[in-house]
């Protein structure tokens, strides 16, 4: 039996066509063989049968436990030295997982976070993503055969900022910083929060791929689930924005440079930082009175 190399977490949510796609194209378009592993949130739509079918390794939680707590309850299951975090709705492109691996061997080191680089049908607000580049929002409408001929040449380039899944990190690191916060469930600026625990241990190496490809869906599940207020939580937990955390320190969506400064507009933005956060703090006091009326 060929040994595995990464392990690929994917949590679900009754996302069974998109899941069904997402490894098949695993299956096909990896260059090596990788463990996959899933969180079966619910999974009434057939996800749990289907799993079982497939031989899959999973975890199963009777509701949606959020993206956190999935991932963390798949830690037990991982047996290689690589975690992968990979969305349901997302297609692999072919060599997708070389690229991250060809990246990883030129380091000599554990201290990196690395993601893939994402083609979207729509516009993005970030460059670190291919979009608009429309190849179908739905299983039905997908045009893999488009896609497998055009996905390289789409242009792009390695950038700065890794933080959204496929993201990899060494099991290892992952453990130092004890995986997803599970504060943040359903999981809103878990992201951003993960590579923040990570920069406070040290890893400053946060890379887009460019060669790394992965087709993403957009099929969003969050229009389903009551949101925690992350952009609070991680202003309160870390003393900046999530948006000045990732524009400042980890430059998301940059051209790639070897050593980035610190953006200029940091000091400025620490400074207004701290006056959100004293203001998140008075808001709460003020909506606690109203209630004891």
């Amino acid at each position: 039996m060929t040994a595995k190399l990464f392990s690929i977490l994917i949590p679900t949510w009754n996302n069974l066509k998109f899941l069904q796609l997402c490894v098949e194209s695993i299956r096909k378009n990896s260059t090596y063989e990788h463990e996959i592993l899933i969180h079966i949130n619910d999974g009434s739509d057939g996800t749990l049968e289907w799993v079982k079918e497939q031989g899959l390794s999973y975890t199963h939680s009777p509701s949606n436990v959020g993206v956190c707590l999935a991932l963390n309850q798949l830690r037990p299951l991982v047996t290689t030295d690589y975690m992968l975090f990979m969305n349901d709705d997302m297609y692999v492109c072919p060599e997708w997982d070389k690229a991250l691996y060809d990246e990883i061997q030129s380091l000599h080191h554990k201290m990196f976070f690395l993601s893939s680089t994402l083609i979207q049908p729509r516009k993005f607000f970030c460059k670190s993503v291919i979009a608009p580049a429309n190849y179908g929002e739905t299983v039905e409408t997908f045009e893999e055969e488009r896609l497998l001929k055009e996905y390289k040449t789409l242009p792009h380039g390695d950038w700065m900022g890794a933080t959204w899944p496929p993201n990899i990190v060494h099991r290892d690191i992952w453990d130092l910083v004890g995986g997803y916060s599970v504060e943040y469930s359903p999981g809103m600026y878990s992201d951003p929060d993960f590579s923040a625990k990570l920069w406070k241990v040290g890893v400053r190496l946060f890379k887009g791929v460019d060669k790394s490809r992965v087709y993403h869906f957009e099929a969003r599940s969050t229009h389903r689930i009551v949101k925690n207020d992350g952009s609070t939580q991680f202003l309160r937990k870390w003393g900046i924005t999530s948006a000045s955390f990732m524009r400042d320190v980890l430059h998301r969506g940059e051209p790639w440079r070897e050593d980035a400064p610190m953006h200029e507009q940091l000091q400025k933005d620490l400074l207004r930082s701290k006056l959100k956060r004293a203001l998140t703090i008075f808001r709460d006091v003020r909506i606690k009175n109203i209630w004891e009326f």
